[in-house]
């Protein structure tokens, strides 16, 4: 059986030393920066998914105090 776990240093050494070797010293800060752009957008991706639903249940709760006060 194949169990995958957290790399360890040797492991993360070694991913590094590839990234290196394929895209090189210059790319790797445009890399990084999309990469923290990807990550943001996703991540405020995900709190306004959560906003709009917090505001469906609202309107929810409203329209239902509109009908049972009328």
């Amino acid at each position: 059986m194949f169990l995958i776990g957290t790399p360890g240093p040797f492991e993360l050494i070694v991913i590094l030393f590839i990234v290196l070797l394929v895209f090189g010293v210059g790319k790797l800060p445009e890399i990084g920066g999309a990469m923290g752009k990807g990550i943001r957008a996703f991540k405020k991706g995900q709190a306004g998914e959560e906003d709009e639903g917090e505001k469906e249940k609202a309107k929810e709760e409203s329209k239902e105090s509109e009908t049972s006060k009328s």
